[in-house]
């Protein structure tokens, strides 16, 4: 039995993200805008922030908690912060999801107005791989390290019960230097293992963000035979990106990168199954309840998780003010215990609740801490259906 698997009780977590504070997000902004700031206060904002966030995890029964990615403005932003060899271009359109946003494109173009993009502390822009990458981001991930640590023994939580979120391979900007998919991939691994490495090394476990992966199975342009074979590319620079770190220390999140809409356009789960548990993961979380997916859980009527391996699905939505029902959170729960064993399934959240560092998240940060509560409550549910 693994860190991650259960024995006598239903374990919970979430992805990562959480709402910032604003006090955190001010001087965050002036920060990187370059604006007047005291970067002494700056560390102890985000210090005292990642401290409360943690002790509030714990408050409403999260098992494996993490710094709710406080110090990370967004994912464009982290990989210039993080790697050498990359520009932004400002003046470039960043083109997300184009089958869906090409379907509804008056919704979409308020989504991105007032969710997505709008209220984020620094522009979303593209990011373009122009020369030899290099992980610079040493310092950055040891504050991290220091801070989530600090918080989790303030709040009783062993290291070891403690993540720290990484984005994979994949979603690390487009390639213009390297001569092929293949060679940029490779060089992208090496350089990310440093960071995984530098994570588990601290006794934490490693959560590899893949919100990219599913991206593939509706990109336009790609026949079956190359969607494969993207998805394969991604698979092996993940490995090799996690080389030299033990599975039970690692957990791979997968979703489909929009929160509140249609989602007609987005890949099925036994799309990307058979990828996703190739990851030399512990654990593997994903989307399961939200209406488009939260009948996928039949998949593992004819899928075999590998012995050991822990499935988080989604027993929570990211993308609604609704708070579930710890009964139903209970019964989503047994659904899947009933198909690959009660030790083998920790409850968890379809995605991160702020990927970006923003003012005004679509769910309110009064309603996540709700959300969590009533996660616990039908995780103890089903606990006692399970152990009964």
């Amino acid at each position: 039995m693994g860190i991650q698997n259960n024995t006598d009780r239903i374990q919970t977590t979430h992805i990562g993200s959480l709402p910032r504070p604003h006090d955190l997000l001010d001087i965050m902004k002036a920060k990187l805008t370059r604006q007047p700031y005291d970067e002494s206060d700056y560390q102890a904002k985000l210090s005292r922030a990642v401290t409360d966030c943690v002790r509030r995890q714990v408050d409403c029964g999260i098992d494996f908690v993490t710094d709710g990615e406080f110090s990370k403005p967004g994912f464009f932003t982290y990989i210039q912060q993080r790697l050498e060899g990359y520009e932004t271009r400002p003046n470039q359109k960043l083109v997300l999801f184009q089958q869906e946003v090409a379907a509804f494109p008056e919704y979409y173009a308020e989504y991105f107005k007032q969710a997505m993009m709008g209220g984020t502390i620094v522009p979303i822009t593209p990011v373009v791989c122009v020369g030899p990458v290099k992980y610079r981001g040493e310092a950055l991930l040891q504050t991290d390290i220091a801070n989530v640590k600090a918080a989790a023994k303030a709040a009783g939580v062993p290291d070891h019960h403690v993540f720290l979120p990484a984005t994979a391979p994949s979603g690390v900007g487009i390639n213009e230097y390297y001569k092929s998919d293949e060679d940029y991939f490779h060089a992208l691994a090496q350089e990310l293992n440093k960071e995984y490495r530098a994570i588990a090394a601290a006794g934490l476990q490693v959560q590899v963000d893949d919100p990219f992966l599913p991206d593939i199975f509706f990109e336009p342009g790609l026949d079956d035979a190359q969607k494969k074979r993207r998805a394969q590319i991604y698979v092996e620079a993940t490995n090799r990106a996690l080389s030299g770190i033990a599975p039970e220390m690692v957990r791979f999140h997968t979703c489909y990168g929009i929160n509140e809409g249609p989602r007609l356009y987005e890949a099925g789960l036994a799309d990307i199954i058979e990828y996703v548990l190739k990851i030399n993961a512990g654990s593997y979380s994903f989307e399961a309840a939200n209406p488009r997916h939260e009948h996928e859980y039949h998949l593992f009527e004819r899928v075999k998780v590998p012995d050991g391996k822990v499935l988080c699905p989604g027993v929570i939505t990211h993308a609604s003010n609704i708070v579930e029902h710890p009964d139903l959170i209970a019964e989503r729960i047994v659904r899947f215990a009933r198909l690959v064993g009660r030790e083998n399934v920790m409850a968890g959240v379809d995605c991160g609740f702020s990927s970006q560092a923003l003012y005004r998240t679509e769910v309110h940060h009064t309603v996540v801490w709700e959300k969590f509560k009533a996660m616990r409550q039908g995780a103890d549910i089903a606990s006692k259906m399970l152990w009964s």
